[in-house]
């Protein structure tokens, strides 16, 4: 499954949808403002919350953590600390597995791996306009845990 994220709207108080590739409304990113720190809800297109995702405040490295509905952490995502030829990012999840973020991030063009495996990929290229990048997910892939550290991912990238 393809969705569009809007670009450049990670910011405090700016809410969007992340549209299916038919344009349906698939999850709503919904930007919190009455918060210390950076926090987003991703709501399924039925407002259910499917994640939360906070800023990690006075960490030695940014980091953001994904929390269930519960508020258990499900999942943090960081910057490697050396990456001499690319960016790359680390996501530890609460199972102890960890995913891989690596590409080009800046231009929207990366993938994330679990074990060396593909399971999803982002891209700017799918979608004519200039603000959005597409983010497809593998068959059988949380993709709500997959947007969730797109988002994560975009929003540290605008912070560097």
């Amino acid at each position: 499954m393809k969705y569009q994220v809007r670009e450049r709207l990670f910011t405090i108080g700016e809410d969007f949808w992340i549209e299916d590739e038919h344009g349906d409304k698939a999850f709503l990113v919904d930007a919190k403002v009455l918060r210390i720190r950076d926090t987003f809800e991703l709501k399924d297109a039925g407002g259910r919350v499917v994640a939360v995702i906070k800023h990690k405040a006075l960490s030695v490295r940014d980091a953001m953590k994904i929390e269930d509905s519960r508020g258990d952490v499900i999942a943090t995502v960081r910057k490697k600390l050396f990456t001499p030829f690319r960016d790359k990012y680390h996501v530890e999840l609460r199972d102890g597995g960890e995913l891989e973020v690596h590409g080009n991030l800046i231009e929207k063009d990366y993938r994330i791996e679990s074990h060396g495996d593909r399971i999803a990929e982002i891209s700017r290229k799918w979608f004519r306009l200039r603000d959005s990048y597409g983010v497809k997910i593998a068959d059988g892939a949380d993709a709500g845990l997959l947007l969730a550290v797109a988002v994560c991912v975009d929003h540290l990238v605008e912070e560097d």
